[in-house]
């Protein structure tokens, strides 16, 4: 995944679009028919996700850490529970 440095200050809720168009990637896609999310690497290493079909909306930026965290909790079934 291509590192995007964004043109101003990046915060956490902030309008996807303010990321700009190019950079977003669907990590994956299951048969939701095309409800995805997507992802973008920022220059600084954060992540950025936002919903594929809101894409001027809110922007959710996690640390690599938060990231590695929510992954290997849900591959060990943790958020399990949300599913239920």
């Amino acid at each position: 995944m291509d590192r995007i440095k964004p043109r101003k200050h990046v915060y956490n809720g902030m309008p996807a679009r303010d990321l700009g168009s190019e950079g977003w990637h669907k990590p994956w896609s299951g048969g939701n028919g095309g409800n995805c999310l997507e992802a973008m690497k920022l220059a600084d290493g954060r992540i950025a996700l936002r919903q594929s079909t809101d894409p001027d909306g809110p922007a959710l930026i996690y640390t690599t850490d938060e990231m590695t965290a929510f992954i290997e909790g849900a591959k060990t079934g943790q958020a399990d529970f949300l599913l239920s």
